[in-house]
This record gives C-alpha cells, structure tokens and sequence, in this order.
C-alpha cells in the first residue's frame, strides 16, 4: 500500500529484461524523473477510490532501456495492496512520430504550392497577352487576365463559344476533342465579338480540381484589335483618370470593375489593378442598405448618384467611410457607369469654419436633474432624424425609395416625417401616390 514493488511481470515482448532488482524498492525510483509525481497520483487514487485513471508513464529498466508505458493501478482486496497494470506505447509513440512528420511534410508542400500560386498569379496578371481559362464542362471563363478584360470584356462566368463566329464554332470543339484525345492542338485563327475581330487562339489542357481547365492564349491577328486599350480611348485620358486623386472605377451594368485607379486599389487595399479587374464593386462595399444594388437602383431612377454614403472594406479588413458620386453612359439602362469614391474618414473642418455642436443633450453636473429616459428618447429622437434626412438627401427626396433604403415600410416613414417636420423637404413621385 506504500508503493513498494512485491512482484514484477513482463510481457513477452520485453521478456529478455532483468527487473528482479526492483522487488523491494519503490515504485517510483524505477521510473524517469518526468513520471515521479504520475506514479504517486496513481498509488493515491488507488488507495483512496480503489483505482486510477490511465497515466503515461516512463518505465526505466536496468539495461537503461525508456519505454512509455500507460498504467491504471487497482487496489485488492482490504490491505493486500496495489496491482499496477502496463501497455507498451512505443508502437503509439513511433505512429505519433510518424504523424508529426507526415503533418510537418504536409505543411511543407502546401507552402511550395502556396509559392507557385502566387508566382503563377503575378505572372498571369502582369501578361501583356490576352489569356483566358475555361471550363473543361461548360466552357465558361473561369478566369481572365487584365489583358483579355480590357481587350475582349470577358470576365469569370461568359460562355466563350457564344463570343465566336457561329460558323466556327463547331471548329473550335472539334479542336477541343483532338486536344483531350492527342494532348495537343494546332493554334487557328477565329474571330471574337460583335464586331468578329480575328484572334489567333492556342488552347492547352491543364489539369484542374474538381474539374480540368482549357488554357487559350490570344494573339491579335493582322489587323486585330490591340491588347492594352481600345483605340477610342485618348492615352492622356487614360493617364489622367490615374493621376486623380479619389478612386475611380468603371464597372459593367452587372457591377463587375472594367476599369480602375490606382486611387482605388489604394483604398481597397488590393496591391495591383490586376486584383480588382473582373470582381464585383460590392465585394468591398460592406454598409446594409447603402450596396451596390441600391447604388445602381437609385443610378438607374435618377439618372446619377451623388454624396451616397457608404463604407469600403479593404482586402486587410479595414472600413473606410467614402462617399460617392456615380453615373452612366446613358440615362435610361447604362451599359458602363463610372463611379468616384472619396475617402471622408479623415475630413477636417474648413479654416474658419465654427465647430459643429454636439447634437446630443450633454449632462450639466451633479445639478442636473434630466432622467436617463428623456436623455435615451432625445438621442433616439436624434439618431432616427439623421438616417432620416440622410435616406431623402441620397434618394432626392423620394419617399419610396427613402422607404427602401431605411427597410421600412412607406406608410411608417410618412409618419416619422410627420413627427420630425420633414414632410416638405421631400419629393412625391408617380410611386409614392400609388
């Protein structure tokens, strides 16, 4: 019942060691210094609950083999003492071992795979030709460089063969089957776009996960369109709209970037023009009620959008207040709209400008006898009129749509009109008196 060895007895795969030396001697004074204190737990469990839990132990033996062994210790019956019961856990601790390193040589290839993604990304963004990846199933443009944005307009989700000449369509999948069946495919010569500007296509096959991929470079033929810009476009307004100072992007009726500043991939945090390119403008706007979707549905009401409110969330994480001014190519249903973000977290006073008073009651001292729920209304009262005056200067003035931006219903914002005198300050339209 002290921890002192009375008898020993080894299984067969340890059987050639000598422990007679241990009968006599504690427990305790047989094992490695980081399994003393697991051995006195376990004889004390025992002899106190009449056994132990599972503990990992370092059994030395007299030939100086270390062996992790896991003991339970039972007691018998009344005072006859302890039975302490061993499994060997070197085929454990050898399997643990190899896991660590199978993990560690894991994270290894993951990290080299890591390397040659993103050297694979700067290279396919920095290209200067024209290269699109497709779906193997569907021939849906999975990805587009830059290069085959800015020359073709093909972004993630566009069915390629719907771009070709219909009398070249069954061509180009019949150089598809010989590509999948030989692994290789003569370059030919199709022509893109409404306006069947030829390109010279090469296709290769890359494998994919969970499906392969059709890898096509594009050449502008004699005569093609050229890579970087469209030649309607004057270089020196190219230049300028990077030079201006606010972002500025172009996007599609879809909300996808076109074009972009470098104002703007500053204030996404994004690096390069190349990570913008192809996305939706509302992967960064993250304020409810004031996205892309209420940006264009208020684009395509009135024509333009200015001083709409909202908040860009960069690439790291970062929320940035913008305001922002929009418009498109044409009033009725814009095929492109240009759209201005100003960066208004760090605005500051104009010189001589008063200070603006704080528009919520401040406390007066000890004296001040306003209870909490008159200062808890008032700053409600406050808080409710700013989004309100907000909603109608963003909508100009229109109530449905002011509705729709604050997420309540039209007959509750009259009445929160009425309550805060705002009726006049708005516009009725053809939907309001419906």
């Amino acid at each position: 019942m002290d921890g002192v060895i009375r008898d020993v007895t080894l299984s067969n795969a340890i059987s050639g060691e000598t422990v007679r030396a241990w009968v006599g001697r504690p427990w305790v004074e047989t094992v490695a210094d980081s399994g003393i204190e697991k051995v006195r737990r376990s004889v004390e469990d025992a002899r106190a609950r009449g056994f132990s839990a599972y503990r990992q132990i370092p059994q030395l033996f007299p030939s100086g083999l270390e062996l992790p062994i896991e003991y339970t210790t039972v007691r018998l019956g009344h005072d006859s003492g302890m039975l302490a019961v061993g499994r060997n856990l070197t085929a454990v601790s050898e399997l643990q071992s190899r896991l660590v390193a199978a993990q560690q040589a894991m994270e290894r290839d993951y990290w080299k795979l890591r390397e040659v993604e993103t050297r694979y990304r700067l290279l396919f963004d920095a290209s200067t030709e024209a290269v699109l990846m497709l779906n193997a199933d569907d021939l849906r443009v999975e990805e587009a460089n830059p290069a085959a944005i800015r020359a073709l307009g093909l972004t993630r989700g566009w069915e390629f063969v719907n771009e070709l000449a219909p009398r070249e369509r069954d061509l180009f999948r019949a150089l598809l089957t010989r590509l999948r069946e030989s692994g290789r495919a003569p370059g030919g010569v199709f022509h893109l776009g409404a306006d069947q500007t030829p390109w010279i296509l090469r296709i290769s096959l890359m494998n994919g996960d969970p499906t392969n991929v059709y890898m096509i470079q594009l050449i502008p033929a004699e005569g093609g369109a050229p890579m970087i810009a469209p030649r309607t476009e004057p270089i020196a307004l190219a230049g300028l709209m990077q030079r201006i100072p606010d972002g500025f992007v172009v996007i599609d009726r879809d909300g996808v970037v076109r074009r972009a500043n470098q104002a703007f991939v500053d204030l996404v945090q994004a690096g390069a023009e190349g990570a913008v390119l192809g996305q939706r403008l509302d992967r960064w706007l993250s304020r409810p009620g004031a996205d892309l979707a209420t940006l264009l549905t208020n684009l395509r009401r009135n024509g333009m959008v200015r001083l709409f409110s909202t908040v860009i969330e960069g690439e790291l994480g970062t929320p940035i207040d913008v305001e922002v001014s929009a418009a498109g190519d044409s009033v009725s249903d814009p095929a492109f709209i240009g759209v201005v973000l100003r960066d208004v977290g760090r605005r500051m006073p104009l010189l001589g400008e008063a200070p603006r008073q704080p528009a919520l009651p401040a406390l007066t001292g000890p004296s001040s006898k306003t209870p909490l729920r008159d200062l808890v209304q008032t700053a409600v009262a406050v808080v409710e009129r700013h989004y309100l005056e907000s909603a109608l200067e963003i909508t100009s003035g229109n109530r449905t749509a002011a509705a729709e931006l604050l997420g309540v219903s039209r007959q509750s914002l009259y009445a929160k009109l009425n309550r805060y005198n705002l009726e006049n300050g708005s516009q009725t339209t053809a939907a309001d008196t419906e």
